[in-house]
Order: C-alpha cells, then sequence, then structure tokens
C-alpha cells in the first residue's frame, strides 16, 4: 500500500485530538508520526515481519486507528466527547474515502481491502466513550462486557485483515484480545487510578480487603497482590486460547497471531516475577521469556483446518 500523503488541517477536527504530543503543533502530520512511533512500546508486535509488506501495512493502519481513539479517549484537553463524535464522523469519510486525517486516510485502503466492517471500529470509539462516565467495574463479568467494546474488535479486525475471520477463530480470538486488554490493566492499575479509573473489579477487591486509596500508593499491599495474582490467573486462561486460535492458521499468520498471546503471557511472566506488586515495578515482557511463551503456543495442539468443523462442535 502506497503511503497517504499529508492533508491540510481540517477545521472540524479538534486540534488535541490531531496531536499527540503537547509540544507539538497541532498538526494532523504530528498526530500519525507520534501516533505510529507508539508501537514499539506495546506488549506484542504489532506487525509481525513475516507477514507480507501490505499486511503489515493494514495492520499498522489499524493499530493507527486504534492508538488515536485510545488519544482522544485518555489524553485530549477539551470536551473528549465531541472529539469522539469527530473520529466518528470521520471514520465514515475513511470508509467513503475522503478522510481528511491522515491516520483515517491511511485506514481508507485498508477498509477497502479487506471489507472491513464499521462495526468494531465504532465499539472501540463507544468503549471510549464509556470511559469518560463508567470509572469503575463491580464485577469480572462486568469487566469482559467492557472488553468487548474495547479489546475484541481488534482482534476481530486482524482476522479480518488476515481474511481468516471464521466464527470459531473469532471466539478465540476475543479470548486472547480480553486476556490482552486484563493483562494492560494489570500493568497500569497505579497510572489509572490517578486518571480515577479502576479496571480491577470492585467486588474482587472488597473480598480481599483492598481498599481503592491503596492502588495509589508505592508498592501494592498483601490484599492488592492477592487481587492482581487472581486478576493474572483469569487472564492466563484466557490468552491459552491464542494456543489453538494459531494452530489452525497457516504458517506465516499462526507465528504472528501467536506472538499477540505470547507477549501477554511473557507481560504475565513479569507480574508474577515481582510477586504481584505493579505499583513498585514497570512489568513489562523480557525478550526471553516472549521467545519461550511463543515456543509453547506454537506447539501447542493442531486445530481443525481453516474453515474445518471438528466433531462435535463449532471450530
Amino acid at each position: 500500500m502506497t503511503a497517504t500523503p499529508s492533508a491540510p488541517p481540517d477545521p472540524r477536527m479538534p486540534a488535541v485530538a490531531a496531536s499527540a504530543s503537547a509540544d507539538a503543533p497541532s498538526t494532523p502530520s504530528v498526530a500519525a508520526s507520534s501516533i505510529y512511533a507508539q508501537a514499539g512500546n506495546e506488549n506484542f508486535p504489532v506487525a509481525s515481519r513475516l507477514l507480507p509488506r501490505a499486511v503489515r501495512a493494514d495492520l499498522m493502519a489499524l493499530y493507527g486507528f486504534a492508538r488515536l481513539t485510545d488519544d482522544i479517549g485518555d489524553e485530549a484537553d477539551g470536551d473528549r466527547l465531541a472529539q469522539l463524535d469527530w473520529l466518528e464522523r470521520e471514520l465514515e469519510l475513511s470508509a467513503a474515502g475522503s478522510a481528511s486525517h491522515p491516520v483515517l486516510r491511511r485506514l481508507s485502503a485498508t477498509i477497502a481491502a479487506h471489507n472491513l466492517p464499521l462495526q468494531p471500529f465504532r465499539d472501540l470509539i463507544a468503549a471510549n466513550r464509556q470511559d469518560q462516565h463508567v470509572r469503575r467495574y463491580e464485577t469480572f463479568a462486568d469487566l469482559v462486557g467492557y472488553c468487548r467494546l474495547s479489546a475484541n474488535p481488534v482482534g476481530r479486525l486482524v482476522l479480518g485483515i488476515l481474511d481468516k475471520a471464521t466464527g470459531g477463530r473469532v471466539a478465540r480470538s476475543d479470548d486472547v484480545c480480553t486476556g490482552l486488554q486484563v493483562v494492560e490493566h494489570l500493568q497500569d492499575v497505579g497510572e489509572d487510578f490517578r486518571r480515577d479509573r479502576i479496571y480491577l473489579p470492585l467486588a474482587d477487591l472488597r473480598a480481599e480487603g483492598c481498599s481503592e486509596a491503596e492502588l495509589g500508593g508505592p508498592g501494592a499491599s498483601p490484599a492488592l497482590q492477592r487481587v492482581v495474582a487472581a486478576e493474572a490467573a483469569r487472564a492466563r486462561r484466557l490468552l491459552r486460547s491464542g494456543g489453538p486460535l494459531a494452530a489452525s492458521l497457516p504458517w506465516r499468520e499462526r507465528v504472528a497471531v501467536a506472538a499477540f498471546a505470547a507477549g501477554g503471557l511473557a507481560a504475565l511472566d513479569a507480574v508474577e516475577a515481582v510477586r504481584f506488586d505493579v505499583l513498585a515495578h514497570r512489568c513489562r515482557p523480557r525478550a526471553d521469556r516472549l521467545v519461550a511463551r511463543l515456543a509453547l503456543l506454537l506447539a501447542s495442539p493442531s486445530a481443525p483446518p481453516a474453515g474445518g468443523t471438528p466433531a462435535g462442535g463449532t471450530w
């Protein structure tokens, strides 16, 4: 895919939404370069080198949209809901090939090339709208419901870009994406608390005798460590779906998709290594653990062939 030429600033576009840096000029080109530069800081490879160049470009276009959406929802000054409304209008223009922001202009070719539905993109925007007024989740089931908007759409779109979006794969992908979102919440407990957001289920905090104030301390209390350990175990179970999901794909896609789950598992290894004290430590996946986790996932038993149906159920 050829690079999308830069566009002049759109007077309809909120300036902060266009710029990911407070010190940079509020122009779309600055936003795009800053957004894509963040890809290297993720838990998992955003665009595996094993995949064809065109597929990597499409995955980066998807990443750019997801990153821009989160940056508006988490960082923008002013009326974030209005800026998210602007983004949804830009999404519609992107599907029509007439968006103004470079991230949405780049996304246009990806949507067209794979006939991607717009609903998963709208769900990502909806998750960030929800973040503006829902700052606590009572149960893990409630949190999973949020992940259906904030995380699962990304996996569905990745499968769409790979042209491998069968029903069984989508279900496995939802597990992996929810697990990855839970991992991210565990890594960011302190940061989220400072934003007045808590993504640890309140029922679990109460069960372990952990107050909300403990999430803002310099280190995790024993009660908070127990809560983090319980959520980490849930995330591990969800991420195990990465093995059979990857096993159902051709080898290039298999390695790339397994790497997503491996990144989350390696991050959980880092959380466990510091005894679940996610406040005193920056828990990022080590390269050796990522490779080890990837190898284990790739050794998972083979799944039914693409489009196949196992006896007694649907894949």
